[in-house]
């Protein structure tokens, strides 16, 4: 089983000195969390995408490719990449250039966002949300998997003989994930594609949760992937943990308290009732996400929020070294000793995908012996 971290990006006052970071300092803070979740052996750093204040990352291949050089073992992946308003055209050029940076140490998550205002921006009309997810991704689908693409369809101009580049890694795409909340219609995409599925479930409870996972399980089956406890799920959560439970309660209270998006709302206490924000020890975490697979059955990958609602870089760092050093090992034991045989324990990485499309005949050896080249490394100089 995988874990990681994931970040929206916010700029937010730290609460308990009045401090805020500007763009610059926030975005450098994310690309030293992501390269210490890297060094205390997590598994996936992922990026969301925004494009309004107070949010910073609108480019999540720059940041991503930057990644890619600087880090040596993580899985780099999006927490959200904008389906409905990004040309598909340029999703497929970017992620397929960030796979080959990557040597394939990547996937991503298509989502379609949670700020109206964000579609008129980019020229589309939010009452076509859902339409432009479906229409959008079949086309980059195609980007992919087609050498040459002719294509017309309601959202953008028609493509006659077009060829998108680079060509994916060993001619096998990344691997994809589908986020959302509250839509069956995304859910029944993934299953459809027979790609993965992630409810971020930060403001819902996790029988909300369940209800979805289940149902894209279903419909999974349904489309002949496997059976319905073998399709790839992920979940979202949040944590903050501290070796004494009201140490940690104490202290990121007023963080939960003023953060942009739940704060001057539930009180802390109803709100990890409800939802799977657990604050207090590492053993409550490992207690509560522990029991997470009776609800939804046995998954793949859990992702945890942790820099968000200014906390201080420090304590971020602080936070993913309790995470990976007393939390994951423990979760990951479990899963692997309760998981059954046919029940794959991760996503599909890059190798396990390419041996496959091989065994079917659907790729074929690449003349470019691309596996020579291990990427920028972190004590190599960017300008040298």
């Amino acid at each position: 089983m995988q874990f990681g971290i994931f970040t929206v990006g916010d700029v937010t006052t730290d609460p308990t000195t009045g401090r805020t970071p500007d763009d610059t300092e926030r975005v450098r803070n994310m690309l030293t969390i992501a390269q210490h979740a890297d060094q205390a052996g997590l598994d996936v750093f992922a990026t969301g995408e925004h494009h309004n204040p107070p949010f910073v990352p609108s480019s999540p291949t720059t940041m991503l490719g930057y990644l890619a050089g600087t880090t040596k073992d993580i899985i780099l992946s999006t927490a959200t990449t904008l389906i409905t308003t990004n040309d598909p055209v340029r999703l497929a050029e970017e992620y397929a250039m960030l796979q080959v940076i990557s040597d394939g140490r990547m996937d991503l998550m298509m989502g379609r966002g949670n700020t109206g205002p964000v579609y008129p921006w980019f020229g589309q009309d939010i009452r076509q949300g859902i339409p432009l997810a479906i229409e959008n991704y079949a086309l980059l689908r195609r980007l992919w998997d087609e050498e040459v693409v002719d294509w017309q369809g309601k959202f953008r101009t028609p493509l006659q003989g077009f060829t998108s580049t680079p060509r994916p890694l060993d001619g096998v795409p990344p691997f994809v994930w589908h986020g959302s909340i509250r839509s069956p219609e995304i859910a029944e995409q993934a299953a459809y594609y027979g790609d993965g599925f992630l409810h971020n479930a930060i403001f819902w409870p996790l029988e909300h949760a369940a209800q979805m996972v289940t149902f894209y399980r279903e419909r999974f089956e349904h489309y002949g992937h496997g059976q319905a406890d073998q399709a790839i799920v992920g979940l979202g959560g949040q944590v903050f943990m501290r070796p004494r439970s009201q140490d940690a309660v104490k202290e990121f209270r007023p963080y939960f308290d003023n953060a942009p998006v739940y704060g001057h709302g539930p009180s802390l206490e109803d709100f990890t009732r409800d939802t799977p924000l657990t604050v207090g020890s590492p053993q409550e975490v490992i207690d509560r996400y522990g029991k997470f697979r009776e609800q939804v059955g046995h998954y793949q990958r859990q992702m945890f929020l942790m820099d968000h609602a200014g906390l201080p870089l420090k304590t971020v760092l602080e936070q993913i070294d309790i995470l990976a050093g007393e939390v994951v090992p423990v979760l990951r034991a479990e899963a692997e000793s309760a998981r059954p045989a046919h029940v794959p324990a991760n996503p599909p990485m890059h190798a396990d995908r390419v041996a496959a499309a091989r065994a079917a005949g659907t790729v074929h050896d690449q003349v470019v012996a691309h596996d020579t080249y291990t990427g920028l490394r972190a004590e190599d100089s960017l300008s040298s």
